[in-house]
């Protein structure tokens, strides 16, 4: 069985789904959208061609497999997520698919069988509904009725909609029933890009994961002060919800910075800021602020901590500013550890190709997070990847990328 032989395959249906997926930046593949579909669509029709089977769960997850595995054999699973953001990069998500079928394929070829099933999760990305892990949290029957009345950031419909019409079943899903067997799941290996910059600075092709932050969110959360004109109203009176926004900001900044000093692990974002577009105007003070808060770690503590310092300070400045804020649902993500005994499979592996390689933390979120928290024993491979993730520029390149395969191949084997 030669995996590198099949780099031309990989680079084709790489190519393939870029321009399928292509925004005319970067690629879209919205969770449970046209371009997921498309691409969940093109995945099927390539397994087949290659003598694959293929099936879909209640959730509109896909499976492949080979047809000399039963469908009840107890086996390692692989795979990563068919979505992206709005004009991202190509290879998040899609890498950790493409690698698992390629391991099919090639003992497929070779007329061998790997305990090895191939999972392409819909709806991990954030960005459209305002919850991660839409796809994977379906299949261990964790998504429910309330997350299904999600609406898609356009505002047009639910995320239940979205799920009915890529071909979902929503009752199943919300039935709080797993969609499948974890007793049958030996293991869960996931195949990622790195998003960050830390393996280009070490020049690392491949790393192996200890653990992943998870995060509390809101997307949206809104102050409430009062609208006035703004060259007649003098500070003391003034209940501008702006400033009371800028100043919640800089205070979680600092609340932040003295966390981090005493050793704890935290990154905090605000990715939205807005006022009402209808009304808003450069002689108007602001009586709403809408906007975003998220806050994420490898510590549970930390992330309540965390949250709770922020609603104090809203309370604070609600007091201080004459404002109010409002608050959407609260949404939490648990952080995970992958399994030791996985990692040190992967490390073997890893050394066995003969490439660099360290064992890092992912501060970005994964769906393996979810089937660690299940039980279910899990580690993931990191691909070196230039330029970010998130954006269009992602470069990961398949010379890295094939050892990386390699790596899922014979650790799948191991732990199988």
């Amino acid at each position: 069985m030669d995996l590198h032989a099949l780099k031309s395959v990989a680079e084709k249906i790489f190519e393939d789904i870029r321009v399928l997926s292509w925004d005319g930046v970067g690629v879209t593949r919205a969770s449970y959208g046209p371009g997921e579909t498309a691409t969940a669509v093109y995945l099927r029709r390539f397994a087949e061609s290659h003598g694959l089977v293929v099936s879909t769960d209640a959730a509109a997850n896909l499976l492949f497999r080979q047809p000399s595995l039963a469908p009840d054999a107890r086996a390692v699973w692989t795979g990563s997520h068919l979505d992206s953001v709005p004009r991202g990069g190509n290879f998040d998500g899609l890498a950790g698919i493409v690698a698992g079928l390629l391991c099919l394929v090639a003992h497929q070829q070779a007329g061998t069988c790997i305990p090895l099933c191939v999972i392409a999760f819909r709806g991990e990305e954030s960005a459209w509904f305002g919850k991660a892990y839409m796809g994977s949290a379906a299949a261990f029957g964790l998504l429910s009725a309330h997350d299904l009345q999600l609406r898609h950031r356009s505002g047009d419909r639910t995320l239940g909609d979205y799920m009915a019409q890529a071909g979902a079943d929503t009752l199943a899903v919300t039935s709080g029933r797993p969609l499948i067997d974890k007793a049958l799941v030996a293991a869960y290996l996931e195949l990622h890009i790195e998003q960050g910059p830390v393996m280009v600075a070490r020049h690392l092709p491949l790393a192996v994961v200890s653990g992943i932050r998870g995060n509390v969110r809101h997307n949206r959360v809104r102050c409430i002060g009062e609208a006035g004109h703004s060259g007649a109203v003098p500070r003391w009176l003034r209940r501008d919800a702006m400033f009371a926004v800028a100043d919640l900001i800089m205070r979680l900044d600092e609340h932040w910075r003295a966390m981090l000093e005493r050793g704890m692990d935290l990154v905090v974002t605000t990715g939205i800021v807005g006022t009402d577009a209808a009304e808003h105007s450069i002689s108007r003070i602001p009586g709403t602020v809408d906007f975003s808060f998220e806050a994420r770690s490898r510590s549970q503590d930390t992330l309540e901590a965390f949250h709770a310092l922020m609603q104090a300070e809203c309370d604070t400045i609600g007091q201080e500013r004459g404002v109010r804020f409002e608050f959407d649902r609260r949404l939490l993500s648990a952080p995970a550890t992958m399994d030791d005994h996985v990692i040190s499979v992967l490390s073997q592996a890893c050394t066995q190709q003969g490439v660099a390689f360290d064992v890092i933390a992912s501060g970005a979120g994964h769906d393996a997070a979810v089937l660690a928290n299940a039980g279910i024993p899990s580690g993931m491979v990191f691909i070196r990847n230039a330029n970010g993730s998130h954006n269009p520029n992602e470069a990961m390149d398949l010379d890295d990328f094939m050892p990386g395969v390699a790596v899922i191949a014979a650790a799948a084997k191991a732990l199988a």
